[in-house]
C-alpha cells in the first residue's frame, strides 16, 4: 500500500490550474500550427496567425490564453493500492483549485447555486470524476472548461435503426448549429453508447485525448476521420468567418449500450482546449 498525503494533490492541482490556463498543451500548439498552414481562406489564415500571436503573448507575459478561465473539470485515475492521508480527498482537490484560481489571479466563474447565481469567489467547487484502476499511481487530468463552447454541446438519444449515418449527422449538426459561438476551430469530443449520462462523460473525456491520436478501434477511427472531413467542409472556418478549418480533431469514445438505445453526446471545445496531465 502506497500512502500519499492529500496536500501533495492540492499543490499539484494548484500548479496545473495555473499552467493549463496560461500555456497551450503541445498537441494543441501543433494542431493550430498545422491548421494555419492548411487553411485556404486568407482571412481564416490571418485569424489563425492572430491566435498564435495571442498564445505567444500569453506565455511571455503570464496572461491567460483566454479570458474565460473555465470551470475546473478534474479526472482522477486512482490506483487501488493508494491510500490518501491527511484529510478529505475531495476537499484537497477543491483546495488546489481554490489556490490555483486565487493565487494565479484567474477569473472566478463558478456560482454556488445555478438559479440564485451567487459567485463562490474562488472557482470552486470543481467537477470531479474518479476511476479506480490497478496499481499504486494517481493520474490527474485538469481540464478547465470555458462555457462559450460548453453551451453549444448537444445530447442525442438516437434510435438504433439510425445507425452510423445517424451518428454522423448528429455530430455534424451539433457543430453546424454552434457556428461561430464555440470559438472555432474546435475540438469535437463525442461519446457514443452507455446511458444518457455516460455518453456525456465519454464526450467530455474525449476532449482530453491528444489531438492527432485516433481511437484504437478501426471503424471508430474511420468515423473520426470521415466526420472531421465533413465538418471542415461546412465552411464555418476560424472564428466563424469562413474557411476550410472548422475543427482540429474529432475524438470519439464508445461504450456498450442497451439494445433499445443509441445515445450520442457531442461536447465542443474552443481552439484552446485546455488539458494537462500529471502522475503521482
Amino acid at each position: 500500500m502506497r500512502e500519499i498525503h492529500v496536500e501533495k494533490l492540492t499543490e499539484e492541482i494548484r500548479d496545473m490550474c495555473i499552467q493549463a490556463t496560461h500555456f497551450l498543451s503541445e498537441d494543441m500548439k501543433k494542431a493550430i500550427d498545422r491548421a494555419e498552414q492548411e487553411e485556404q481562406n486568407p482571412l481564416g489564415k490571418q485569424i489563425l496567425g492572430q491566435l498564435q500571436e495571442n498564445l505567444k503573448i500569453a506565455g511571455e507575459e503570464m496572461i491567460p490564453i483566454c479570458q474565460d478561465t473555465g470551470m475546473a473539470v478534474i479526472f482522477l485515475e486512482i490506483g487501488q493500492e493508494v491510500h490518501f492521508t491527511g484529510g478529505s480527498l475531495e476537499d484537497a482537490i477543491n483546495e488546489g483549485v481554490r489556490r490555483g484560481y486565487t493565487e494565479g489571479y484567474l477569473r472566478k466563474s463558478v456560482v454556488s447555486d445555478p438559479l440564485i447565481r451567487e459567485n463562490t469567489k474562488d472557482n470552486t467547487p470543481a467537477v470531479i470524476y474518479y476511476d479506480l484502476v490497478p496499481g499504486d499511481k494517481v493520474k490527474i487530468t485538469v481540464a478547465p472548461k470555458g462555457f462559450g463552447s460548453e453551451n453549444m454541446s448537444k445530447m442525442y438519444m438516437l434510435k438504433p435503426a439510425q445507425g452510423v449515418e445517424g451518428v454522423r449527422e448528429a455530430i455534424v449538426e451539433a457543430v453546424q448549429e454552434a457556428g461561430p459561438n464555440a470559438c472555432p476551430p474546435v475540438v469535437v469530443g463525442v461519446g457514443i453508447g452507455g446511458t444518457f449520462e455516460k455518453a456525456a462523460l465519454l464526450a467530455k473525456k474525449a476532449l482530453t485525448r491528444e489531438v492527432g491520436e485516433h481511437s484504437s478501434v478501426p471503424h471508430i477511427r474511420e468515423l473520426e476521420e470521415e466526420v472531421l472531413k465533413r465538418i471542415n467542409g461546412l465552411g464555418i472556418g476560424p472564428a466563424g468567418l469562413g474557411g476550410t478549418v472548422t475543427a482540429l480533431a474529432v475524438n470519439i469514445n464508445t461504450y456498450p449500450t442497451h439494445i433499445a438505445g443509441l445515445p450520442v453526446a457531442v461536447n465542443l471545445c474552443c481552439h484552446v482546449n485546455r488539458h494537462i496531465v500529471r502522475e503521482l
